[in-house]
């Protein structure tokens, strides 16, 4: 089986990208065993050894990609073994190169593995990637609600903001996800390099690529087919200005108040690691329980620089689940506990990248950081409402996007008429979404 592999470069604003094998196949769903085979093969040819035995697990947790654990069970090996040569396949959803830069995501993936924060990239293929499998559980909604799960989240969460660099570059996107960009410049047709500019500068200030640009390159990839939906993406590029003028320059963590953020931080990419084993003759004889809890994050094609507020207020939403479930989301007494724990981690991780022990006021800290993420309570709806309405024209996946859609803009409505005094002078009922995310315990 043919491998080429790309040369790593070096960009003025981006890493480099070091000798990662590039396989010119691509994954098929009607064909998906042989195809996934093929691609497995040809980083590791041994597996088609006569006493090899390769299977397939599917994931399903996800709504946006096709995602394969490939496993070689030989006879004699147990599952540990079996786990640490395993290889996950991630196959890239229909048209989703309209919602997420490829290119970037790889550079983040490199990004993370140097930083001992993302398993090794093992090959690109045409239309997806591989890499090795991480050893773990992976959570589920109510994994998040416990307090040993969320404790970790936000330690991890934490190094990543702490010791992650935000590199600078352009909005990687395909200039045909124009369809529409008559309300930024009127009667004018955008050129390549004005199309550019103005996903680059949505938020003044701000090096893209981040939340933002990502948020308008979205909204210019929108369906305009119909008049209900030039309006639709009209309103919505007009909420994205409001938005940003809002929330953009407000003080944060991070240079530019920005952080590199996973922006996805769903149950299914939360994983819990198994604890390491310890030896009685590493514990003067006595076998210790280990009781902490560790986890790690994968699927990075999200991950871009955002306020430290969004990333932990686009998880809070993720207790919810797919669902929605606005009943079990944190409560403010529980998003402070979170929160806590997520700003000792930080500045300690920021004291040891910078060899130093500089104080820091833990309450106002915490304070500061908790007020920011309930005003950026709204906007992880704003964000996956628009992200939805899109994959609900591209997506073979069987999800109802048009739905979930409609799910999540309603609740950056109903943040917006809670903010404004809207809904109480209207006389109307606090929504569940709001109610819950007010309540203390």
């Amino acid at each position: 089986m043919a491998v080429t592999t790309e040369n790593g470069t070096q960009t003025a604003n981006g890493p480099v990208e070091h000798h990662i094998r590039y396989i010119p196949l691509a994954y098929l769903s009607e064909d998906s065993e042989a195809t996934a085979r093929r691609l497995v093969l040809a980083i590791r040819p041994d597996w088609e050894s006569a006493d090899s035995n390769v299977e397939f697990v599917r994931f399903t947790d996800g709504i946006t990609n096709t995602l394969l654990k490939a496993v070689n069970k030989k006879t004699g090996l147990s599952k540990d073994e079996v786990d640490k040569e395993a290889i996950l396949l991630r196959a890239y959803g229909n048209g989703t190169d309209l919602i997420i830069d490829r290119h970037r995501e790889t550079q983040n993936h490199e990004l993370l593995m140097r930083y001992g924060l993302a398993p090794e990239l093992l090959a690109r293929f045409k239309n997806g990637m591989m890499y090795r499998f991480v050893q773990g559980s992976m959570t589920h909604p109510e994994d998040l609600r416990k307090p040993v799960i969320y404790k970790a989240v936000a330690k991890r969460l934490a190094q990543w903001h702490a010791v992650v660099p935000c590199i600078a570059a352009r909005t990687g996107h395909s200039r045909r996800n124009s369809k529409n960009t008559d309300f930024v410049v009127p009667s004018e047709a955008l050129g390549d390099a004005e199309f550019q500019h103005v996903i680059d500068n949505v938020a003044p200030g701000k090096p893209p690529p981040n939340v933002w640009t990502v948020m308008q390159k979205w909204i210019f990839a929108l369906p305009t087919d119909t008049e209900a939906q030039r309006e639709r993406q009209a309103e919505l590029q007009k909420e994205l200005t409001r938005t940003v003028a809002e929330l953009s320059q407000r003080p944060g963590l991070g240079q530019n108040e920005l952080v590199f953020a996973h922006c996805d931080l769903l149950s299914g990419n939360v994983i819990v690691l198994p604890k390491p084993q310890q030896t009685p003759a590493e514990n003067n004889g006595v076998t210790a329980k280990d009781t902490t809890t560790d986890v790690t994050f994968i699927d990075y094609e999200y991950a871009t620089p955002s306020p430290a507020a969004f990333d932990l207020a686009n998880h809070f939403a993720e207790w919810g689940g797919f669902d929605c479930d606005f009943s079990v989301l944190p409560t403010r007494s529980q998003r402070r506990e979170f929160i806590t724990e997520y700003i000792r981690a930080y500045y300690a991780y920021k004291n040891e990248q910078n060899g130093t022990a500089a104080d820091f006021d833990e309450a106002a800290e915490v304070d500061r950081l908790l007020n920011e993420v309930d005003v950026f309570r709204g906007l992880p709806g704003f964000y996956w409402g628009i992200w939805a309405l899109i994959q609900a024209t591209i997506s073979q996946i069987d999800f109802d996007y048009a739905s979930y859609a409609e799910t999540r803009l309603g609740e950056y409505w109903a943040w917006r008429a809670e903010i404004s005094g809207d809904r109480q002078r209207a006389g109307k009922e606090i929504p569940l979404r709001e109610k819950r995310w007010a309540q203390e315990e």
